[in-house]
């Protein structure tokens, strides 16, 4: 049995730093009165050995060297003007009190962030305001206010079983589901489909970002 070190950042401000969160024994804990600003921060773990509860970050790089999948830690954090670099898959970012219990998920915000650089798939911007936000290009796509624009998405015929399974699904997300980012190869794979055929279809609507 492996014993993990945790490694606590808390109650203090750090500026111009660099912070490497890559020892796979470690277990990281970026936590309440945190304060990160024009750091970089290089992620190398699993979501399992990443805490973030209730820390700020501002104007911060976040290096993700290994694809970090279901992270939803980070909508118990403030982000703003924070870039993005490297794969992440299932994370959801902003404002969704309602995610857990704890008194931390009270405090997620996102603004005025920057995907361009990252690979996003089935992650999304829950109660905030995508407007500011820069998503990732093709072939990552991003659907704009998909419960609201559902049954409009719904209209159409797509490709694959990409239509039964999701679009026929995006009013079941929960209520504060503002943006949806997904990566049209994976999809493709996953729902018998091509990414040609999806931009296709993609193509008609004024709601996705590509």
């Amino acid at each position: 049995m492996t014993w993990l070190e945790n490694v606590i950042f808390k109650d203090q401000k750090i500026e111009n730093e660099r912070l490497e969160l890559t020892d796979k024994n470690s277990l990281y804990y970026l936590s309440t009165g945190l304060t990160l600003r024009n750091c970089t921060v290089v992620l190398k773990v699993p979501a399992s050995r990443l805490i973030i509860k209730q820390a700020q970050f501002i104007d911060c790089t976040f290096e993700v060297k290994q694809e970090l999948k279901n992270h939803q830690c980070w909508v118990a954090a403030s982000l703003k003007g924070c870039r993005f670099k490297g794969k992440l898959t299932g994370c959801d970012f902003g404002y969704w009190p309602e995610y857990g219990s704890d008194p931390w998920f009270q405090h997620g915000t996102i603004e005025d962030c920057d995907f361009t650089g990252a690979r996003l798939d089935a992650c999304r911007i829950m109660g905030s305001d995508p407007a500011g936000i820069r998503f990732p290009k093709w072939p990552c796509f991003t659907i704009l206010d998909p419960i609201e624009r559902a049954a409009e998405l719904r209209s159409v015929k797509w490709p694959g079983r990409y239509g039964s399974v999701v679009v026929d699904e995006l009013h079941t997300h929960p209520p504060r589901t503002r943006a949806l980012t997904e990566h049209a190869p994976t999809i493709a794979k996953r729902f018998d489909t091509t990414p040609e055929e999806l931009r296709a279809t993609i193509e008609k609507f004024d709601c996705i970002v590509y």
